[in-house]
């Protein structure tokens, strides 16, 4: 049996299972379906810092959205301390009750920039960015990292504490260095270390694709939640199942073929009502990759 829960400023969580932000999967049809299927919280995709380039209809409709269920969080990511600020305070407005800064991409177009996971190389820069936007905003500030840059250079315990200390309120933490992208096994120990050395709340990330698994991982590390990334492509009812067996210990039957094809044909019919036909039928085909 679980009796945990998970608290992230103000917001109480109905589940300990939240959804990762994925630069073009969790867009809003995605998050309001693993919403329903039993997400504890949905992470919007990551936004540049840079607003100048939010008037595209690309980034527009990353945008968080009023109606969306509550907490609605947003992610950021960028190098410049003043200029995430701003785009910190820009989302809140535009109804962001969280903000979340990417500092776990492992990505090159955003590395070469000395964003996402690369900015765990530079612990000064790190601070000045995290007291910068904590500072800029009313709103609770997550923020989202790997164990450290390289093997050799697993920091994360010490980005950890210099989130603590910035008045981050919530960590999500991948088991992966960034030299070591999504390739290599992925480890908890790291993650262990740093429940034991800070006292927000964590969130265990990577690999974690079975009820089974998620509750070795929070036994193991000891994290306050499980975030889910690539496991919900293709499988948003992972949500439901992992809660449903931490609070139970028994595993829910797998989802049945009606629900199945009514869950992927909601899915489409919300990704052409967002995108439109157009774009809907596109961005559509890779969803129905991984249901099948």
């Amino acid at each position: 049996m679980n009796n945990a829960s998970l608290k992230i400023g103000p917001y109480a969580l109905d589940s300990q299972v939240v959804l990762a932000p994925m630069a073009g999967v969790t867009d809003q049809p995605f998050r309001l379906l693993c919403r329903r299927l039993g997400a504890g919280m949905v992470v919007a995709e990551m936004l540049t810092s840079d607003t100048r380039l939010w008037h595209s209809r690309k980034s527009r409709l990353r945008m968080i959205h009023r109606n969306e269920p509550e907490p609605r969080s947003v992610q950021i990511a960028g190098t410049e301390p003043e200029q995430m600020a701003q785009a910190a305070q820009a989302c809140a407005a535009n109804g962001a009750q969280i903000v979340d800064i990417n500092m776990g991409c492992p990505a090159k177009k955003v590395c070469k920039k000395a964003a996402g996971s690369a900015l765990l190389k530079d612990e000064v820069l790190v601070r000045s960015i995290l007291e910068a936007v904590v500072g800029a905003v009313s709103v609770p500030v997550t923020l989202k990292i790997r164990t450290g840059w390289s093997p050799d250079r697993r920091n994360g315990v010490t980005i950890a504490r210099i989130a603590e200390d910035s008045g981050i309120q919530a960590l999500a933490v991948h088991g992966r260095t960034r030299a070591c992208g999504y390739h290599s096994e992925v480890e908890y120990d790291t993650i262990a270390r740093i429940r034991e050395a800070v006292s927000i709340p964590i969130l265990a990330n990577g690999d974690i694709t079975t009820p089974q698994r998620a509750r070795e991982v929070l036994r193991h590390t000891g994290a306050d939640g499980i975030m889910i990334g690539r496991g919900a492509q293709g499988n948003p009812w992972l949500f439901r199942e992992i809660q449903h067996y931490l609070d139970t210990g028994e595993t829910l039957p797998t989802a049945s073929y009606k629900e199945v094809s009514a869950v992927i044909l909601e899915h489409l019919q919300r990704l052409h009502d967002f995108y439109g036909d157009f774009m809907g039928v596109r961005i559509a085909r890779k969803h129905l990759g991984w249901y099948v």
